[in-house]
């Protein structure tokens, strides 16, 4: 049996200083029009989540609410600025087989290079820009069962490579 991991930085935000903190920054115009595109992205690849775990902050859950994905999400302070640890003891307690998280850096990147056991050839995978996403398999029965650098890399995907930019 194997697990799936759909790992996701939420998309581009706006530094708009009128807000009251960094947790209530919205997405900025990029970053609603990439959020589709993951999504678009998943769909296509067969990648679809039947959970999904997103950070609390405003950015998150606009980007989750444009992917449409069709999945409740729940939406925890834990995983705002979470580190690698965080989000493992998060992904660990998750109750179904393909699991979305989407978080934020520098956290999810370190996140990301510590749970595969090979990173993607990928070269944006290294700092992780927004909007990126990487899906990878675990071959274990549950979560509770997942170790560090244990994940196979599968695939990664950056929404302005996807739009053509």
């Amino acid at each position: 049996m194997t697990c799936t991991l759909i790992l996701t930085r939420h998309a581009k935000s706006a530094w708009d200083t009128s807000v009251p903190s960094d947790h209530a920054r919205p997405l900025n115009k990029r970053g609603r029009r990439s959020a589709p595109v993951i999504a678009d992205w998943l769909r296509g690849n067969g990648y679809l989540p039947d959970q999904v775990i997103s950070s609390s902050s405003r950015r998150t859950r606009e980007t989750y609410e444009l992917m449409e994905l069709g999945v409740p999400a729940a939406f925890t302070e834990r995983l705002y600025h979470a580190n690698s640890d965080i989000l493992f003891k998060v992904l660990s307690q998750a109750e179904h087989r393909r699991v979305m998280l989407i978080a934020h850096n520098p956290g999810i990147a370190a996140f990301a290079h510590s749970i595969v056991a090979n990173p993607p050839d990928h070269a944006r995978f290294d700092d992780y820009p927004t909007g990126a996403t990487l899906v990878a398999e675990f071959d274990i029965g549950s979560w509770k069962d997942l170790s560090w650098s244990s994940g196979k890399a599968i695939d990664f995907a950056v929404p302005r490579e996807l739009l053509g930019e």
